[in-house]
């Protein structure tokens, strides 16, 4: 696999990731274990600190998947919020885990279950908390 760029990630949210990796189920254990990696070589910045060109939680966000040629619009989103956003991915999801941190420009290249890689880039945000001033959210 690649070097992976560099990534951000808002305070708030890397406590909450922590917390969904710490209690992962078995199924889930894989992309905890990815999470964590992120999570242990992010720069993690307050909330009203996180520059507006980053994917943080509950962005809304194009992306490209470059593997497979298809671009995407999806929210990136906690697990339990999964069934109430229309456009959700799960941040437990091995696409979703990719995202976090990464910024408009950045692309990744990310393992999938079934053995394969996906390479991926972050076109545009189209909606981010931070920047809303939603800092909590």
């Amino acid at each position: 696999m690649g070097q992976r760029p560099p990534i951000i990630i808002n305070r708030l949210d890397a406590e909450r990731l922590q917390r969904l990796i710490d209690y992962a189920s078995e199924k889930d254990q894989v992309v905890a274990e990815l999470l964590e990696e992120e999570l242990s070589r992010s720069e993690v910045l307050d909330p009203q600190d996180i520059p507006d060109n980053v994917v943080s939680m509950n962005s809304q966000i194009r992306f490209t998947d470059l593997t497979r040629g298809c671009q995407m619009v999806r929210t990136l989103v906690y697990p339990h919020a999964l069934a109430s956003v229309a456009d959700g991915i799960s941040v437990m999801a091995p696409i979703g885990a990719a995202l976090i941190g990464l910024k408009v420009g950045d692309e990744i290249e990310w393992p999938l279950p079934n053995n394969a890689n996906v390479r991926l880039r972050i076109d545009a945000i189209f909606w981010q908390p931070e920047r809303e001033k939603q800092f909590h959210r």
